[in-house]
């Protein structure tokens, strides 16, 4: 199939930025003709292009797998359209009424396009499993930590329990150090503290996740779901880990001790987790599934044909409009030139006339007075 993948933004690394390349280098290598679309692009784009998945340049697309809003609403002529809604909160996320099929990340996105009007179904952000592995084994001991945490005073928070717990730390903020490489950095530690999309990566690298921080976009409090378990991962999906299903508040000594729920054998069971229930394999295979599925995906597709070839027409009829326009421009130009050099030329006509009338009015009148003169002088010598 022709494919087409939308992303508002794709200047640097991210969730949703990691999200498309993964879909993106599955489609094509699942045989799919693959090409992408966003309204910010960077070094993201640049690194799908050196991929071979090329800008937009086609006209009518199979099938377009679309994040956010702005790019539904650009896109949504050019083929059957899937929206895949990644929050509730931020205004790019919200559903948008062009889109054919909406996916949310999680239950709670899911719920929220409901309260919208809206079905969805939901499909888990898909992790790469082949790029995000363990590359190294984890200590038997937990003795490095790794902060994705985005709050500086998360992060400070988990540095002073790191420093009393005697653990090695780093941290890494996507706004601050914008590694695309983010699964080198993960595979250096044991456990990886971090929300969403970190939380599923470090899932997949075979590391102990304990989801915690603090966003101010979406929420005013530290929140966590702890250390993921097999017994709390489904209640933290609910939720896209972000915190929100069982907001966890810690002090130091309490997320000390959360930490030290560490084992190598958790870390291994989260690789498992993730090749069964992340993996990009399986969330590709779903949204080819909610495409192959969608009742109303011929009508729709022969309704934005119709559409795009109705205002294809009306806009080629438009644009003779506009060449017609301006060629009747031309001609009234040019009649509005020639009455302009036929009104000149009548008054210099007219111009001319008046003043050869003239002259012969004065010779009348000189004529007139040298008979009266001639006439006087007879009478007088009479």
């Amino acid at each position: 199939m022709k494919i087409l993948l939308g992303t508002h933004y794709l200047a640097k690394t991210g969730g949703t930025e990691n999200y498309t390349y993964a879909l993106a280098m599955e489609l094509k290598r699942l045989g799919h003709d693959v090409e992408y679309f966003a309204n910010v692009r960077g070094k993201t784009s640049s690194l799908l292009e050196e991929k071979g998945v090329p800008f937009m340049s086609g006209e009518r697309y199979d099938l377009i797998l679309a994040n956010h809003t702005t790019v539904v609403e650009k896109l949504w002529t050019y083929g059957f359209i899937i929206q895949t809604c990644h929050g509730t909160l931020p205004e790019l996320e919200q559903p948008s009424p062009y889109a054919d099929a909406y996916v949310a990340v999680s239950p709670e996105v899911r719920q929220h396009l409901q309260s919208l009007g809206y079905e969805a179904t939901v499909i888990p952000n898909g992790i790469d499993c082949r790029r995000f592995f363990p590359k190294r084994p984890v200590s038997q001991k937990l003795s490095s930590v790794l902060s994705l945490c985005h709050s500086d005073i998360a992060n400070d928070f988990i540095e002073r329990c790191c420093q009393r717990a005697g653990l090695k730390l780093i941290q890494c903020n996507k706004f601050k150090e914008n590694v695309w490489e983010i699964e080198e950095v993960i595979n250096e530690c044991d456990l990886v503290i971090g929300l969403g999309r970190s939380a599923y990566d470090a899932l997949a690298c075979g590391r102990c996740v304990l989801v915690y921080d603090f966003r101010e976009h979406y929420m005013n409090e530290f929140l966590g779901e702890g250390m993921l378990t097999p017994q709390n991962i489904e209640k933290a999906m609910s939720c896209n880990c972000t915190g929100k299903a069982s907001r966890l508040k810690y002090d130091e000594e309490a997320f000390i001790a959360e930490m030290h729920k560490y084992s190598p054998e958790l870390a291994a069971w989260g690789r498992e987790y993730a090749l069964k229930n992340l993996n990009i394999e399986k969330a590709t295979g779903q949204y080819l599934d909610v495409y192959r599925n969608a009742d109303i995906k011929a009508c729709y597709g022969t309704y934005k044909a119709h559409l795009s070839n109705t205002l294809g027409e009306a806009h080629r009829e438009l644009k003779a409009a506009l060449c017609d326009k301006e060629q009747l421009q031309r001609q009234l130009q040019e009649q509005l030139a020639e009455q302009q050099r036929q009104a000149t030329s009548l008054r210099t006509f007219c111009e001319a006339k008046s003043r050869k009338h003239l002259r012969a009015i004065r010779g009348l009148l000189w004529l007139c007075i040298a008979l009266a003169v001639t006439l006087l002088a007879f009478v007088f010598i009479r």
